[in-house]
């Protein structure tokens, strides 16, 4: 500004011809006094000038406003602090941002995951379903209380059988109760073309964990066929239900025979045809490599025409891993009496002799009737130890049920005595395997007669 006050001067008191003023900064002529009389020829050209002299408008220049900060009782520090303040805000904002951009992202994650884990499942139930239908298995649904859970059903016949639409009622129905055991209660109902079946519903699937597992044996057992053995049909599975089907057998259980209010007494030949049935039972389980564990008088049916059918095998197997061998010889041998002595002790090894030792005992008390463990007003009466003393002291006619009144042959009646009686030894060495007991028994088996039917 002053260098343009000094040239209009000299401009105003020389002769000199006007210069043209040329600025790059923006100035602002002011009006009145001196700058009017100032030539219009002196300041063309300058862009840069503004004001009423060269007609041109200046651009008005506000300086920035200070912003204090309210909260501070230094005016001074208001600038720095408002900084501060803005930084503290965007971080919060950030860590705000990337929490909601990672709870986001571990949701998809999540969904991704059950959607995966959903179609696998259903993948693996279609591929078994597949597999199943291939060789003659069926599939159905059960409705559970609270939701709605695949079942399995197998039939090893390979027949599309399926249950009838009472057989669930009957679950439920005490009416079709046949009996109960360790391991659960057994029912009959039928199949959907009308053929009566047991079915077992197990009360230790809570102990039963892997599926494959349980498939397993119901597949090793579903393969027995023998004549002496109840014969396994199928299974059904859900996580929370498993039944058992089996043949129905219609004679009932050895038990009811001998202590059940029966109209009709076995007779000898009924006896010993039962004895020689049991043991060919068991011999072929223990030549499958299965060890029945549950031998008693309620687990051996009776059929229509007198044959001895060995039922409830295998469970004791299936369960051994997760039941203790105390609490197994308890849940097991729920009959007293037909337990093995080498259950109470933990380092002896549980083999197939433990079925001998049943055997053993469902022996005597075939031929004498009497249940193996008795309580008198005053007195425990066992068995076995009864049998031996009476005997030794040639008391043969005590040792047989007295219904049959004499109407049996000694010669095969001591031998099956003795026998029974080797087979409940305390020791399991001295116990014969069942292939001998069969083929003992065969030996000792006397032609039929007449008159001992």
């Amino acid at each position: 500004m002053q260098l343009l006050l000094l040239l209009c001067l000299l401009e105003k008191r020389s002769a000199v011809p006007p210069v043209k003023i040329k600025n790059s900064e923006s100035w602002s002529l002011p009006a009145g006094a001196f700058f009017n009389t100032i030539p219009l020829s002196a300041v063309t050209g300058n862009p840069s000038l503004c004001g009423s002299l060269v007609n041109r408008s200046c651009l008005s220049v506000h300086p920035k406003p200070i912003v204090l900060n309210p909260n501070s009782s230094n005016p001074t520090n208001g600038p720095a602090l408002t900084g501060k303040i803005r930084k503290s805000v965007l971080s919060i904002s950030a860590l705000i941002a990337i929490g909601a951009a990672a709870f986001i992202a571990f949701g998809v994650v999540a969904v991704t995951l059950l959607n995966v884990h959903a179609r696998a499942s259903v993948s693996r139930h279609n591929a078994a379903a597949a597999l199943a239908l291939s060789v003659g298995e069926t599939f159905s649904c059960s409705p559970s209380k609270d939701h709605q859970e695949f079942g399995k059903l197998v039939m090893f016949s390979g027949e599309a059988d399926v249950f009838d639409t009472t057989g669930a009622d009957a679950l439920l129905n005490k009416e079709c109760e046949l009996g109960r055991g360790g391991f659960g209660v057994v029912y009959k109902t039928n199949l959907q073309d009308g053929r009566p079946v047991a079915v077992k519903k197990l009360t230790v699937s809570g102990l039963i964990k892997s599926q494959e597992e349980f498939e397993r044996e119901m597949r090793k057992l579903g393969k027995l066929r023998h004549n002496n053995l109840v014969e396994m049909k199928g299974y059904y599975w859900t996580q929370s239900l498993q039944l058992l089907i089996h043949e129905f057998v219609s004679g009932g259980s050895l038990h009811r025979h001998l202590h059940g209010d029966e109209s009709v007494c076995l007779t000898w030949r009924q006896r010993f045809s039962i004895i020689l049935g049991i043991a060919r039972g068991l011999a072929y389980l223990h030549g499958s490599n299965i060890t029945h564990y549950n031998l008693k008088a309620t687990n051996v049916l009776v059929d229509a025409t007198g044959e001895a059918k060995v039922s409830d095998f295998g469970l004791a197997r299936l369960l051994a891993s997760a039941l203790d061998r105390c609490v197994l010889s308890g849940k097991v041998q729920s009959a007293l009496g037909y337990t093995a002595p080498e259950f109470a002790c933990r380092t002896v090894k549980i083999t197939d002799k433990c079925d001998v030792y049943g055997f053993g005992i469902l022996v005597l008390e075939v031929v004498t009737g009497k249940r193996p463990v008795e309580y008198a007003e005053d007195d425990v009466v066992v068995l076995c130890e009864t049998v031996r003393e009476r005997l030794e002291e040639g008391r043969v006619e005590e040792c047989v049920d007295p219904r049959l009144r004499g109407n049996f042959p000694a010669e095969e009646a001591i031998p099956a005595i003795k026998l029974g009686l080797v087979c409940g030894s305390q020791v399991p060495s001295n116990r014969p395997d069942m292939e001998e007991v069969v083929k003992i028994l065969e030996l000792i088996q006397c032609p039929p007669s007449h008159d001992l039917e």
